[in-house]
């Protein structure tokens, strides 16, 4: 006889990484080209040494570094092994069973459908518009007495597309009390809109909204996973109640601190970033591909059904992508010898000819 294993497991995908090959320029995961900032590096190599002890459980030090970088209270913040294991608990305190429903947009995060059925919930996607943005009303049309969680990821991974402070309030102000919402902001460190969102400023009167962040992005932590979200003080505290103990481990604690601390070093790498955004982007819509403005550390190309043909091809010229079914291709932003890679191959003449109208 074997284990009785939840016959519902196999509905459900498993999550997808981006390829990766020691020969090839990988442009398939959101990761930075930049390393840990040089004090966060220096902090790993110092907390290596205490690797046989086991990191502190409440994640003190760095929820209490947070807090005052945000100007909120310590019993406003929450730290877990990256901000997708946040999901996975967000949904694990707002839902109980199959009755209960979890929103967000599609395509968006590829977590989002996978924590929500792993947490017995029932997986609710609601479309773009046709620009590829968050359709903010169709969201809010979508809730019902069912909705526990709604998850409006800004910037969307993975087009890149993002909602500005207005429209963000306007569908917050339409949301029940009773339904939280989780801003999932972990491309806010590349976000220029004029109309600025952050979620953290939205949350302080709305205690139904909670903002996740991450140090896998700007701050180059990819390796270590650590995430934190920041609400009101009912919301932390059922968090640490579902925490996985010692999951944020000695390393990532110490290197997220020192990160903090030396995050004026942050915004010259992120402006780095974003100028060699827009050369990528200039130079593909320039060649006739379809790519919505972005906010995050990747291009969207939306070439619908030919986008696995794309990711293929693309890896065959030696850089790899990510294509996501039918509907488009996710290229992260690199170095600009990468980025040269890619845009060398995607915008040759046979490529052009074989991929465009």
């Amino acid at each position: 006889m074997t284990a009785q294993i939840r016959p519902d497991l196999e509905a459900i995908p498993a999550y997808t990484p981006g390829r990766s090959h020691p020969d090839a320029v990988k442009l398939a995961s959101n990761e930075t080209t930049f390393g840990p900032l040089p004090a966060a590096a220096k902090a790993i190599a110092e907390a290596a040494e205490l690797a046989n002890r086991y990191p502190d459980n409440q994640v003190a030090e760095l929820r209490a570094a947070l807090a005052g970088f945000l100007g909120v209270g310590f019993d406003n913040v929450a730290v877990g092994c990256g901000s997708v294991a946040l999901c996975q608990e967000l949904v694990q305190i707002t839902c109980s069973s199959a009755a209960d429903e979890v929103l967000f947009a599609w395509r968006s995060f590829e977590a989002y459908p996978i924590v929500s059925k792993v947490g017995n919930a029932t997986a609710v996607p609601v479309p773009l518009t046709a620009d590829l943005v968050h359709d903010l009303d169709a969201l809010a049309a979508a809730i019902t007495d069912r909705t526990k969680l709604i998850f409006v990821c800004n910037p969307n991974n993975p087009t890149g597309t993002a909602v500005g402070k207005t429209e963000l309030v306007r569908f917050l102000d339409r949301v029940p009390s009773h339904v939280l919402v989780v801003l999932d902001e972990a491309y806010y460190e590349y976000v220029r809109l004029s109309d600025h969102p952050d979620g953290v400023e939205l949350g302080r009167t709305r205690p139904n909204v909670v903002v996740l962040r991450t140090f896998s992005k700007a701050y180059g932590l990819a390796g270590l996973r650590v995430g934190y979200a920041v609400g009101d003080p009912a919301v932390i505290t059922a968090l640490l109640k579902v925490h996985i103990p010692f999951s944020v481990n000695r390393l990532a604690q110490a290197a997220a601190i020192a990160s903090l601390e030396a995050r004026h070093e942050l915004l010259d790498r992120t402006d780095l970033l974003i100028a060699e955004r827009g050369r990528v982007r200039d130079a593909l819509v320039a060649t006739g591909y379809p790519v919505p403005p972005s906010e995050a550390n990747f291009v969207w190309l939306a070439l619908g059904a030919r986008s696995i043909e794309f990711g293929e091809a693309s890896a065959a010229a030696g850089v790899l992508v990510r294509p996501y079914g039918t509907d488009g291709v996710r290229v992260t932003v690199g170095d600009p010898h990468e980025n040269d890679l890619f845009l060398d191959f995607a915008t040759d003449r046979a490529v052009c000819a074989r991929f465009l109208d």
